[in-house]
C-alpha cells in the first residue's frame, strides 16, 4: 500500500522584541494520506504540532548570550576539574588532609585532559568550543571567526576561570588551611601553584616562555587538524575525545617545568581569583610580572604560530587568511569577468552577416 505525506511548515520572521505570541509560533502539519484517498481530507491522519523558538522573554537573553555563556562554562568545567586534581594530588601529600597521597603527576595530566575534553563537550555545539583565548584570538586572525566576539568570547573565557578557581578554593579551603598552617597563611607560589601556573626555579624568562610558546603552538596545530575536513577529522561528536589524548599527551611531555598553562584564561582567572582570596599583589610581581609574559603573551603567539604553520603548509580551506587570492589572482578574474561581459548575443554574427 503506498503513501502519501505533505509537510507544510509556516516558520516566522525573526521577531522584534515586542511582538504578538502568534509571530513566534512555527506550526507543522503533517497530513499522511493513504492509497486511494489523497484527495480525501476526511480520510487523511492529521498531526499538529505547535511549537515557539521564544516561550518567554528570558529567551531572547539567551539567545543573546548564549555563545558567551557556553564559553564561560566550558572553562568553569575545565578549571573545576584541573585545580580540583591540583588540589587533591598536593594537598593529600600531607598527613593532616590525608593517610596518603591520591594521586600523583599521571593523575594531574589526566585531570587537565578530562576538564578540556568536557568543557568543550559542554561549549562546543555552541560557541565553537574555544575555551581558549589564544584559540578566539587565532581564529580571528586566520580562520574568518568575527573580530566583533572576541571581546565577549575572551571576558567570558577569564570570568569561567575566575568563577571556577573560586569554586575549588571554597570546597579545598580547610584543606589549604592545614597545608599553610592557618587561615591568614597565603604562600606564593605555595598553594598558589593549586590554581595558577609558576615556572620551576631553575628555569630562566626565556626558557619558560619557549615552554609556553612550543605547547601552545603543538595545541593549534592539533585543533587545526581535527578541525579540518579534508584532513580525516574525528567522527562526528569525538573532538572532545580527541582533545582529551592532545592534552594529555601535552602534559605529560610538556608540563613539568612551566605547568603548561597554554591557555590565557586557564591562568589569568584562577589568578585573579587567588588575588581576590588573600594571597595577594604576589601573584602577579611574581618574578617580574611572570603572569603576564609566559603563561598569556606565551601561549597568544604560539597559538599563531601554530595556526600559520598548519594554514601555510597544510590547510586548502577557502576560510584562512592564507589561501585568499593574491593581486595577480585576483585581477586575471577581473579580466576573465570583464570578457565574459564583452561576448557578443548568441546569433549576433549571422545577423551582421545578413
Amino acid at each position: 500500500m503506498s503513501k502519501g505525506i505533505t509537510d507544510r511548515i509556516h516558520l516566522p520572521t525573526l521577531p522584534s522584541y515586542r511582538h504578538s505570541k502568534e509571530a513566534d509560533i512555527e506550526q507543522i502539519e503533517r497530513t499522511t494520506t493513504t492509497a486511494g484517498s489523497v484527495n480525501d481530507a476526511s480520510s487523511a491522519e492529521m498531526a499538529v504540532v505547535h511549537y515557539t523558538k521564544y516561550p518567554n522573554r528570558w529567551a531572547y537573553v539567551r539567545e543573546a548570550i548564549k555563545e558567551p555563556a557556553a564559553e564561560f562554562f566550558g572553562v568553569m568545567i575545565l578549571i573545576i576539574f584541573g585545580a580540583g586534581v591540583d588540589c587533591q594530588v598536593t594537598l593529600s601529600a600531607n598527613p593532616g588532609v590525608a593517610a596518603s597521597q591520591k594521586g600523583d603527576y599521571l593523575s594531574v595530566a589526566f585531570g587537565w585532559a578530562v576538564g578540556t575534553a568536557l568543557g568543550v563537550w559542554v561549549s562546543g555545539g555552541i560557541s565553537g568550543g574555544h575555551i581558549n583565548p589564544a584559540v578566539t584570538l587565532a581564529f580571528a586572525t586566520f580562520r574568518d571567526f568575527p573580530w566583533r566576539k572576541v571581546p565577549q568570547y575572551i571576558a567570558a573565557q577569564v570570568l569561567g576561570g575566575l568563577v571556577g578557581g573560586l569554586i575549588i578554593y571554597a570546597d579545598y579551603i580547610r584543606a589549604i588551611d592545614i597545608v599553610e598552617g592557618g587561615r591568614g597563611n597565603r604562600t606564593v607560589p605555595g598553594t598558589a601553584s593549586l590554581f595558577s601556573t609558576y615556572a620551576a626555579g631553575y628555569m630562566t624568562n626565556v626558557n619558560a616562555f619557549f615552554d609556553e610558546f612550543i605547547g601552545t603552538a603543538v595545541l593549534l596545530i592539533i585543533v587545526c587538524a581535527f578541525t579540518d575536513q579534508r584532513n580525516g577529522p574525528p567522527p562526528p561528536g569525538l573532538v572532545p575525545l580527541a582533545l582529551f589524548v592532545a592534552i594529555l599527551g601535552i602534559g605529560i611531555a610538556l608540563g613539568l617545568q612551566t605547568g603548561y598553562a597554554i591557555n590565557p584564561a586557564r591562568d589569568f582567572g584562577p589568578r585573579l581569583a587567588t588575588a581576590m582570596v588573600g594571597y595577594g599583589k604576589e601573584v602577579f610581581t611574581f618574578r617580574n610580572q611572570y603572569w603576564l609574559w609566559c603563561p598569556i603573551l606565551g601561549p597568544i603567539l604560539g597559538a599563531q604560530a601554530g595556526i600559520f604553520l598548519y594554514d601555510t603548509f597544510l590547510f586548502t580551506g577557502n576560510e584562512s587568511l592564507m589561501n585568499r587570492p593574491d593581486a595577480r589572482t585576483r585581477a586575471a578574474h577581473e579580466r576573465a569577468r570583464n570578457e565574459e561581459r564583452q561576448k557578443p548575443p548568441a546569433g549576433a554574427g549571422e545577423i551582421d552577416a545578413v
